[in-house]
């Protein structure tokens, strides 16, 4: 019985260490993506290529990794592990946000026309819950939705169709850095409250004149529960590299606006600021320290890079609004 016991005790323990291993070696993220950029016959750079193919790229990468989707395992490992699912959940965010812009402004000279057929399904179909494990599955929608950028992508390639278009211009290269604004400045907030700290309401700050619809409170303590620290950590970090892949595309894309607008080192201030957020972790926890305390703080660490990336983007927003 003894030996029974012994024997029982020590294929969990093997099993354990399986599960673990596994564990450890799907949460190696995905390296950052490089741009690529395409040529027509007669050697013209096609607009927006760069753009669509790092947006596909990017959810590829997501879907191929190893493990691949996450999110929505209900089987062990992947169902006690929560960094990984949380760097997709924020990388799937940047991917959505992008793709929302590309079907209302990218793809659309003016407010009138209508919008990309391919475009329009991709976006629907990339909304779906991240978590959704049955039919449809997340991952069949995300693989649909690729399916579809890839057409959108074929007929911007093709000089003989003139149905879809890839707009880089400076208004509307606009509306998606307000877009990255407000998610940049919300991870920030979130990262930062990882310490705790009394927030002052300026909600409605600047308008004398302005009401809200229920009464809000003068401050308030924020402080993210020492359960969420890392999620929130691995969340923005895998926005930040979504982000990074994208920024590094629209680079090759809006070269002529950039130059125009004398904004190229702007962008490329946002770009380094976002590959600082991708060094390596060391650590095996995600430390909280606290503030100038002897342990460090990761979560204030990316909050640093964050936000120091959030100033570029406002920076290059007011270049571009120059005239």
């Amino acid at each position: 019985m003894q030996v029974s016991r012994n024997k029982i005790v020590g294929v969990l323990g093997i099993f354990s260490l399986v599960l673990y291993v596994i564990s450890v070696w799907w949460s190696f993220e995905p390296d950052t993506i490089e741009p690529i950029s395409a040529k027509t016959d007669n050697t013209q750079k096609i607009v927006g290529y760069s753009t669509t193919s790092s947006l596909i790229l990017t959810m590829e990468a997501l879907l191929d990794k190893q493990g691949g989707w996450l999110s929505n395992d209900i089987m062990p490992p992947s169902l006690m592990m929560d960094n990984m699912p949380a760097f997709e959940f924020g990388a799937l965010e940047q991917v959505r946000d992008l793709a929302l812009i590309m079907r209302k402004e990218f793809s659309r000279s003016q407010s009138q026309s209508t919008a990309d057929n391919d475009l329009l399904a991709a976006h629907s179909k990339l909304n779906i819950e991240n978590t959704s494990w049955l039919v449809p599955s997340a991952e069949g929608e995300y693989r649909e939705a690729i399916k579809l950028l890839k057409l959108y992508r074929a007929k911007i390639s093709d000089a003989n169709n003139n149905n879809a278009q890839f707009y880089a211009r400076a208004d509307n290269l606009n509306e998606w850095l307000k877009e990255v604004q407000k998610r940049l400045g919300s991870m920030s907030q979130r990262l930062s409250a990882s310490v705790g700290q009394e927030r002052l309401n300026t909600d409605l700050a600047g308008d004398s004149s302005a009401r809200q619809s229920t009464p809000g409170l003068s401050s308030s303590e924020i402080k993210t529960s020492w359960w969420k620290i890392d999620d929130v950590f691995y969340e923005s970090r895998g926005s930040a590299w979504a982000l990074l892949n994208f920024m590094r595309a629209i680079e090759v894309d809006f070269a002529d606006v950039l130059e125009k607008k004398n904004a190229e080192v702007s962008l490329r201030q946002i770009i380094r600021e976002l590959e600082a957020t991708q060094q390596t972790v060391w650590s095996p926890i995600v430390l909280n320290g606290n503030g100038f305390g002897l342990v460090a703080n990761h979560s204030l660490v990316m909050a640093n890079y964050i936000s120091r990336a959030n100033a570029a983007v406002i920076d290059l927003t007011n270049l571009l609004s120059q005239g």
